[in-house]
């Protein structure tokens, strides 16, 4: 089977794109190369890291990474996904050879309200939100 690779985008790669990033190596481990980025990166968020350490995956040692550096690079993609919303995907760049470019806009975790403890278990809904996206998405391709 062709591997495929995924880059995620989000507007600061500090949660939604690297939990997505996190599934699709996970669920394609072997056939997915997945990475993600943002159009200004910020550290990844504690709450984030917390929250994928209770399913399993330690973000903990995560960076985050400009998607204008992955672009200078000249990085390659079979699929593109932006995970934010559509103002901030508009300024994403246009990655030369791309097969596919997909638009999955899920809520911004850093404009989550209520108290720390109603956050925190929409973050949990936001990640399992991800997760099933992601892990079907990686299935599809894989067939």
């Amino acid at each position: 089977m062709e591997r495929k690779k995924i880059l995620f985008i989000c507007a600061h790669n500090s949660g939604r794109s690297q939990m997505a990033e996190a599934f699709a190596n996970q669920a394609g481990k072997g056939y997915v190369i997945a990475e993600s980025a943002g159009l200004d990166p910020k550290p990844v968020l504690p709450e984030v890291v917390e929250i994928m350490e209770e399913v399993g995956i330690d973000l903990s040692t995560n960076r985050s990474d400009s998607v204008f550096e992955f672009f200078k690079q000249g990085r390659l993609y079979d699929y593109v996904i932006t995970v934010c919303e559509e103002s901030v995907e508009k300024q994403c760049p246009i990655f030369p050879g791309i097969a596919r470019r997909l638009s999955w806009p899920f809520d911004d975790p850093e404009k989550l309200i209520g108290t720390p403890e109603e956050k925190k278990e929409a973050l949990r809904r936001l990640r399992d939100i991800i997760r099933k996206n992601v892990t079907d998405f990686v299935k599809k391709i894989g067939e």
